[in-house]
């Protein structure tokens, strides 16, 4: 039988357009340019900060591997590795990724050229002036945010660029609905400007030196509503936004749920302002403020295990890709990281928990979860994922990319696991009373010698992870030798029409109301970032009953200004905390709790965040001086087995009194009741002060020069806590 031959179908007829919404199809380019750079910084800083980290590490096990330098002791390198970690590595990787992803949600280039260069160049030289300044102990001492104030104008004017550059590009979108991604990039923008404006406000005293604008409890607060939120709007939004796009185009799924998202993105943002007083749970802050920070820490983990479900969910369907495909394997772990450090955060803040928990290696532990997880795996994925499409070739090899995920998850198990079982075994020694009511381990050094072997196996999971980080530059290296790049990468889309002559602008959705309209949803987001920070703050400052003054508490003197500008320098606060809280085993350990009034005039605040060392709030005369100087210069000589490197340079160095009025000048415009012309007679006080305590040292056989660093370091410590006199029965009764 002969068969008709098929005729070719006609094209079906395109539906006829009003001619008032025909659009024609504008042709542009990507900047891809502008995504290898900051990809290829990500990769250099991200190993930079990753072998300081390392460093650190074993200088905890072995204080030889301090170099026996003053530029890379564990205090001044321990802020160098969370800056170059969370600013430099991460930092590059939003913006690699934002500044891929944004373009091509919004159908554009990005909005200028010339702001993407600076951009970039500007961020690298902020990181390199922080290599720079670090290890010199150039450091306000907050908690990542230790950079001086001229690099903090420099992180100012470089954010406003990113935004200039990033607003500019949504406001010239061929897109007109806003993804989910982009309101958690607008959402980072706008609360990282605020945290970093508020938190920076200081004066300056010269080029290199500055004074807090708040002291004390005021500026404990502001520094943890900075710290907990630079964690979740610089390492947990901005990667939300990148989850948001990269898993769905890794899985070739779309996005589970858009409600959920919407559900996430406002209830995260909203709530998370709110938690940052759970870091300072049964210090001198006011109870409200503790408890607020605890409330709004528990009803996190909604919205946060929202995002990770959101996630997780997206890979229905896509689970036999993960078996083969490591970009999935990087992206899965990052989302449960993500989960599990969101649960355990909100745990961390219940205080039967936190009285454990806090100034231990539980929370290092907790932290490193979080970032070497969600953060370093989600980028290892996002770069593995990339790298092939702006080089146009095949990624060099999946074994290498496979043999990193499976080098990165030991590296983070052999990091976290042991650092969870010394923060179990702190809490507990530190808390332990024996059958007569006494401290079972009275000297801290016992508990410090129980966890130096977990201090070995965590910097041995710090080269596992790192030598990850190796092969994936080696991969990445072979993947663009292999192909070239697509510097300009040729996109089609039609142009957005105006809103009025739009069928489509209104409608749907009600959330997509907002969606459609980027400065209604940055106002939206602006405001229920301040809202928490304005309730927490302004009454910690307008209403006095909330710090209450003590009256014998007066100014540090000149020598003693100096010996704690020389404790800020050398980083003692990373290790030794100033905070004696009001349980029963701290207070027979230091002596009465403390009180907020007695930091009213400490700018900035030295509460500490981790306790390597023990508490110092009521060290001073507690010990002669010459127990000072010889801890100073050999610690195991005063307590053996110590894991604290010495400090000879400050033995050689002498005290640098040219800044000394200009300190005292600043300090008075700032609340420190100073006398008026004090400054002309500062330095004589310090040196006829400094003449005492070298007097004091020369009666037991020591002789040094009253203008070296020591005499003034000795001076400080020998003052903590000494402004207030309490009797032992009334201690013993305000810790029951």
């Amino acid at each position: 039988m002969q068969v008709e031959p098929l005729l070719p179908q006609a094209a079906p007829k395109p539906p006829l357009v009003p001619h008032s919404l025909a659009r024609a199809v504008d042709t542009f380019f990507y900047d891809n340019k502008i995504v290898r750079d900051f990809g290829i910084a990500t990769v250099v800083w991200g190993i930079i900060g990753m072998l300081v980290g390392v460093l650190a590490a074993f200088q905890l096990a072995r204080p030889e591997v301090n170099l026996g330098n003053q530029f890379t002791t564990f205090g001044r390198i321990r802020p160098l590795h969370t800056n170059a970690v969370i600013f430099a590595f991460v930092g590059n990787g939003i913006f690699t990724g934002v500044y891929y992803s944004l373009q091509r949600l919004c159908k554009t280039r990005m909005f200028s050229d010339v702001l993407s260069k600076i951009h970039f160049w500007g961020w690298q030289l902020i990181i390199v002036s922080a290599v720079a300044t670090l290890p010199l102990g150039i450091t306000t001492s907050k908690e990542y945010a230790e950079l001086e104030w001229p690099i903090d104008i420099a992180i100012t004017l470089v954010w406003v660029v990113f935004g200039w550059n990033m607003f500019g590009t949504i406001a010239r979108r061929r897109e007109r609905h806003l993804y989910v991604g982009i309101w958690f990039y607008i959402a980072t923008f706008l609360t990282v400007a605020v945290l970093h404006i508020v938190n920076s406000a200081a004066l300056p005293v010269s080029l290199f030196k500055s004074y807090s604008a708040y002291a004390g409890v005021q500026d404990a607060l502001v520094q943890w509503w900075y710290g907990h939120n630079a964690v979740a709007f610089f390492l947990t939004t901005p990667y939300l936004g990148l989850m948001y796009y990269f898993l769905p185009k890794a899985a070739e799924r779309p996005v589970y749920s858009y409600r959920l998202s919407i559900i996430h993105f406002w209830s995260l943002i909203f709530i998370y302002i709110w938690a940052g007083p759970h870091h300072l749970l049964y210090t001198a802050l006011p109870d409200w403020a503790q408890s607020l920070g605890v409330a709004f820490s528990i009803m996190l983990i909604a919205p946060s295990w929202g995002g990770m479900i959101n996630g997780l969910l997206t890979l229905r369907g896509a689970w036999d890709k993960v078996r083969e495909e490591p970009v999935l394997k990087f992206f899965v772990v990052a989302v449960t990281a993500y989960g599990m450090a969101t649960f355990e955060g909100p745990m961390l803040s219940l205080k039967n928990v936190n009285a454990i928990a806090h100034f231990t290696d539980w929370i290092v532990a907790h932290v490193h979860v979080g970032a070497l997880g969600w953060n370093g795996f989600l980028t290892f994925g996002m770069l593995y994922w990339l790298w092939p499409r702006l080089y146009r070739t095949p990624l060099h090899s999946k074994k290498l990319a496979t043999t990193h995920f499976w080098l990165g998850t030991l590296g983070i198990l052999f990091y976290a696991i042991p650092m969870y079982w010394a923060g179990f075994t702190q809490g507990l020694m530190w808390k332990q009373f024996n059958a007569e009511g006494m401290l079972q381990y009275p000297n801290f050094l016992e508990t410090v010698l129980q966890i130096v072997p977990m201090y070995y196996l965590r910097g041995i999971g710090g080269v596992l992870y790192l030598g990850g980080v190796f092969l994936m530059m080696f991969n990445l290296y072979k993947t663009a030798k292999a192909g070239s790049l697509l510097a300009n990468e040729k996109a089609q889309a039609p142009a957005l029409l105006p809103a009025a002559e739009d069928p489509h602008a209104e409608g749907g959705h009600w959330h997509r109301w907002i969606e459609r309209r980027p400065f209604q949803l940055a106002v939206g987001a602006t405001i229920a970032i301040l809202i928490g920070g304005a309730i927490e703050m302004i009454p910690t400052f307008l209403v006095e009953s909330n710090v209450p003054t003590i009256a014998s508490v007066k100014p540090y003197t000149s020598l003693e200004l100096q010996g704690r500008d020389l404790y800020i320098k050398e980083g003692c606060s990373n290790c030794h905390t100033q905070m004696v809280r009001p349980f029963r085993s701290e207070t027979e350990r230091y002596g009465e709790y403390s009180k907020a009034g007695e930091f009213v005039y400490d700018r900035p605040f030295l509460w500490g965040s981790k306790r390597t060392g023990p508490d110092l709030h009521r060290v001073g005369a507690k010990y002669p001086h010459s127990w000072h100087y010889n801890h100073m210069l050999d610690p195991t000589s005063m307590s053996p087995g110590s894991i604290m490197p010495a400090y000879p340079w400050l033995f050689d160095q002498d005290i640098d009194y040219s800044t000394l009025p200009d300190k005292i000048a600043v300090l008075r415009q700032l609340g420190t009741p100073y006398p008026a012309g004090y400054e002309q007679q500062a330095v004589a006080d310090a040196r006829r002060q400094a003449a005492g305590i070298v007097g004091d040292l020369k009666k037991e056989d020591i002789e040094v020069k009253s203008e070296k660093e020591i005499v003034a370091l000795i001076a400080y410590l020998q003052r903590l806590g000494t402004d207030i006199k309490v009797k032992p029965e009334q201690a013993a009764a305000a810790a029951q």
